[in-house]
């Protein structure tokens, strides 16, 4: 629903949403991808989709299906095993794009986040020429990705926009025509409504947006309560009045992976808590955050799960403390004998990392401070160099061993595992999504 008037400040939040990102990335650095049904995943009987390209969708592929499911449908899709650091790479280059418009961007994943273009109307000429410049900046800062935007008066207006278009679109919405924008569509377009509340409102009758405003906040009342159809009501009126200053802060950051073999403790569980703390620890600096409770958790070949956590004197953000920490809870894991069949890393506790630190007075908390500084002097060599090259001696991914020096080298088995593990069910892209 297009908007005439271009300097309407009424428009004033921009939902940017890159397009299959994951898949669009693979397909930037290998061309011959391009058109292909391309999946993001594991291929295994454990395997989940992480997500698919355009092409893969046509057949009905999308994320968190069961690979074997995947399989079934698109037989002759292109799979390729995520990666997660890439994607953060390219994920920073999109967020600096998006700052170039305004200073107050909430990123809501790797690969979307709000923008609050209040105060840039008059400078960029318009709520429309500031979501133009981001579609073609983005594209030229990447080399070719596209992203989809939706402008609208509020986060959940603008966020539904972004979706109506895709891919490489872009939708505005109309103040004085939200109602109409919609009554027309699902009860599952309404933000934070997901597959079992849908079928709740069906069961009662409602199915379109227009349904539950002619049922009544009184219907939703007795079947929701009180908070959540006061919730559902105002969205299915468009009215959505939190601010930039309101989000809740994230409870968790973590990642973990389901192996589609099981692993050993040693080379391949080390391999797997690096690239876990690099990537968690990259979230907590992009988007703000210290840690002080770290999690681990770990599942066995019989199923059996156990977690682990650390409480920190000092809230940290650096790689190298994570990955250390997380191999000592492993180390305390009695795996009687088996398998690692799934392994997780998290980091909970969180709090701003614009707040102070206090030094412990009877032990020696500069290390980790020593860490951070060290690591933002690495993030911004990467950021003015472009390599991801540069990286702390204690996350790099030591040669294998012989048995000579004490400790044996990984199998083979293990090494195509971790050559494929990532971190499948990561809380930074789909947990906390409003």
């Amino acid at each position: 629903m297009l908007h005439s008037d271009r300097f309407d400040p009424r428009l004033k939040v921009i939902h940017a949403d890159m397009d299959a990102f994951f898949a669009a990335v693979e397909v930037l650095d290998d061309p011959s991808l391009s058109g292909k049904p391309l999946v993001i995943g594991h291929p295994g009987p454990r395997g989940v989709v992480s997500t698919a390209s355009y092409e893969a969708r046509q057949f009905g592929v999308h994320s968190a299906m069961p690979s074997t499911e995947a399989l079934r449908r698109c037989p002759e899709a292109i799979w390729r095993s995520p990666r997660g650091k890439r994607y953060g790479e390219v994920s920073r280059i999109i967020m600096e794009v998006f700052r170039e418009f305004t200073p107050t961007i909430e990123p809501l994943s790797v690969d979307e986040a709000f923008l609050d273009i209040s105060g840039s109307l008059k400078l960029f000429h318009g709520a429309l020429a500031i979501g133009e410049g981001v579609r073609r900046r983005v594209h030229e800062a990447t080399g070719g990705l596209t992203v989809s935007i939706g402008i609208a008066p509020n986060k959940f207006l603008a966020k539904l926009a972004s979706d109506l278009d895709k891919p490489d679109g872009m939708t505005v919405v109309d103040p004085d025509g939200i109602q109409e924008l919609l009554d027309p569509l699902p009860v599952k377009k309404i933000w934070g409504v997901g597959p079992r509340m849908t079928e709740a409102l069906h069961q009662i009758g409602l199915k379109t947006i227009q349904d539950l405003r002619k049922g009544g906040v009184d219907l939703l009342q007795r079947r929701f309560g009180e908070n959540s159809a006061h919730r559902l009501w105002n969205l299915a009126h468009g009215r959505d009045e939190r601010g930039f200053g309101d989000r809740s802060p994230a409870k968790s950051i973590s990642t973990e992976n389901t192996f589609s073999k099981d692993i050993s403790r040693g080379p391949a569980s080390d391999r797997f808590l690096r690239n876990s703390a690099e990537e968690i620890a990259e979230s907590l600096r992009r988007e703000g955050w210290r840690t002080r409770t770290l999690r681990l958790k770990v599942r066995i070949s019989s199923f059996e799960t156990f977690t682990r956590s650390k409480t920190l004197e000092t809230p940290i953000q650096d790689a190298a403390t994570l990955y250390q920490t997380g191999r000592e809870m492993l180390r305390d894991v009695d795996l009687k004998g088996e398998g690692i069949r799934l392994l997780g890393l998290g980091a909970a506790g969180l709090v701003s990392a614009d707040e102070p630190v206090q030094n412990s007075l009877f032990s020696d908390e500069s290390v980790p401070i020593r860490d951070e500084k060290v690591t933002r002097l690495i993030d911004q060599a990467m950021t003015e160099t472009g390599s991801p090259l540069l990286k702390r001696g204690s996350v790099v991914t030591p040669p294998p061993e012989t048995s000579r020096g004490g400790r044996r080298a990984a199998t083979a088995d293990e090494e195509e595992e971790l050559r494929r593990s990532t971190s499948s069910e990561d809380s930074q892209r789909k947990d906390r999504k409003p």
